[in-house]
């Protein structure tokens, strides 16, 4: 995918603080820096370091153009090397992050220092990026968006200013089925979108130190991204009727829940090539050898965690931490401590894969090395409209599924997050430019459009034992978060899934077999 070429052109690539990861798509960004009047603070530039505490705070933002989402058609030739320098941009922005972060007294003293000397130099830099991506695209006889330009200026902005993105398209999930009456893509019910959006206001953090974003390194999450979910209203619609010719089959792979703690930071769907891609942990099961190098052929050659031996598939996801002021193994990592993600990682206690079926039509068994994100981890920059997190607790699966809240269960309660992937596919493409359009959601009567076959559905289900966190006088206490990049404060949406099919054996044409006949496999 062109690895050696962008590893000379960018010899940074390996270290990149800000590439696309997950669901994130390359080149934007929210930054989020704490700016204190105190002229005494410390500038320990690691997250969590520590902070004098000050009378007035006040979090500011840059936000910018994501870029990866308006690059649709770069053709196959192209992707590699228009990969790296998305990441490239990434990295721009925790760059402008940083020096935020470390020149509060400059910016204290004088009100133009950020755009001078912030902001137009990141336009500056971003712009030639985005001339390379255009030349990279046009070299292999491609055409790149008109208005690429456009997208080199990032802008400044203070809290009042941004919810974030997160009241974006009146909190509207994408579709797909979850089976156990889990959500069905529908909306979530009104106050429910209100999680997540106070980003101002000081917030006592689990280290003890006066946050603005609140969490153990002063980035979330906040009091406002948790609900007590008994005093949610019911919000899960019922699933779309089933036809006569229905695929009702189910077919389950078990592949544990990494308790071997398989983890990286890399993303090699989005980042291939680039270490730390991600920038926050997985966790893997099924596949044991996927990171930022690997290939088909090292897919093919990976083991597996499943006891179906045939199932190489990759099946990662972010992990989740609680933030009860300890710390884990990469407190002081690029990708972990560095960037944010702080506190103790949890192993899942149940980790359910499985595959379901159209409640319209017979499936088509998935490609070889179809790869397919679900979610979207930068909802706080990009808004809810590709959000698909769903979180509940044991006992209220069938009733409440949140977006943009983290549950607060009750005694006895687990806390579960679902996932339901796209189960439509374009017929040709095993992935796509900006890792979406080749695949899609049913519509809500479970039909899929634009000529795209329906595909196993892909399901997943995370149960966690965790301690219920504590708000108090608009403080959490041993808060509990999913992992994400800094500038997105561990904000619920920004869960997210990631799949790559791998199988042997005949093992695809199975699955698709056993759904379509309506038998219930193993």
């Amino acid at each position: 995918m062109g690895r050696n070429t962008r590893k000379r052109r960018t010899p940074l690539a390996n270290k990149a603080i800000a590439a696309s990861a997950a669901l994130a798509l390359g080149g934007g960004g929210l930054i989020w820096a704490n700016f204190y009047a105190s002229a005494h603070e410390s500038n320990n530039q690691s997250w969590g370091g520590n902070q004098t505490k000050a009378a007035t705070a006040q979090v500011a933002t840059i936000s910018c153009p994501d870029v990866g989402q308006k690059l649709t058609n770069v053709p196959n030739q192209a992707r590699g090397e228009v990969a790296g320098e998305l990441s490239n941009l990434d990295r721009q922005i925790t760059d402008a992050y940083q020096r935020l972060a470390t020149t509060r007294d400059a910016q204290a003293r004088d009100t133009s220092f950020v755009q001078n000397s912030i902001l137009q130099p990141l336009q500056d830099r971003r712009k030639a990026i985005l001339d390379r991506i255009r030349l990279e695209i046009t070299r292999v006889g491609g055409t790149a968006p008109g208005d690429l330009d456009t997208l080199a200026t990032c802008t400044a902005q203070n809290a009042n200013q941004t919810t974030g993105g997160q009241q974006q398209n009146g909190g509207q999930q994408q579709g797909g089925q979850q089976q156990g009456g889990q959500q069905q893509g529908g909306q979530q019910q009104g106050g429910q979108q209100q999680g997540g959006q106070q980003q101002g206001g000081q917030q006592q953090g689990n280290n003890g130190q006066q946050q603005n974003n609140g969490g153990q390194a002063g980035n979330g999450p906040a009091a406002a991204d948790f609900v007590d979910i008994t005093k949610v209203q019911a919000n899960v619609q019922a699933k779309p009727r089933k036809s006569r010719n229905a695929s009702t089959g189910t077919f389950t792979t078990r592949c544990g829940v990494n308790a071997n703690k398989n983890h990286n930071t890399d993303n090699v769907i989005v980042a291939p090539g680039v270490t730390n891609g991600a920038h926050h942990l997985h966790d893997y099961v099924g596949n044991q050898k996927v990171n930022a190098f690997s290939s088909n052929n090292t897919f093919l050659q990976g083991g597996t965690s499943c006891q179906n031996r045939n199932d190489l598939s990759s099946y990662y996801w972010p992990v989740v931490r609680v933030q009860d002021g300890s710390q884990d193994f990469d407190q002081n990592a690029d990708g972990g401590g560095k960037e944010g993600n702080v506190g103790k990682i949890l192993v899942p206690a149940q980790a359910q894969i499985k595959y379901v079926g159209s409640p319209t039509s017979k499936v088509v068994a998935m490609p070889q090395f179809l790869r397919i994100i679900t979610g979207d981890a930068k909802t706080t920059t990009n808004g809810l409209a590709n959000a698909n997190a769903h979180w509940s607790c044991t006992g209220f699966e069938n009733k409440v599924q949140l977006t943009t809240q983290y549950p607060i269960c009750p005694q006895g309660s687990k806390v579960v997050r679902t996932f339901a992937f796209q189960s439509c596919w374009d017929g040709q493409n095993v992935d796509s430019a900006n890792h979406r359009t080749h695949v899609a959601f049913a519509d809500a009567n479970g039909n899929c459009q634009n000529g795209f076959k329906a595909i196993p559905q892909l399901t997943m289900r995370l149960v966690y034992n965790i301690t219920p966190p504590t708000v108090q006088n608009g403080q959490v206490k041993n808060a509990y978060a999913v992992d994400g990049f800094p500038e997105q404060l561990h904000k619920p949406a920004t869960d997210h899934d990631d799949f790559i099919s791998v199988t042997t054996g005949g093992l695809a044409n199975k699955i698709a077999n056993c759904v379509n006949r309506g038998q219930n496999c193993a």
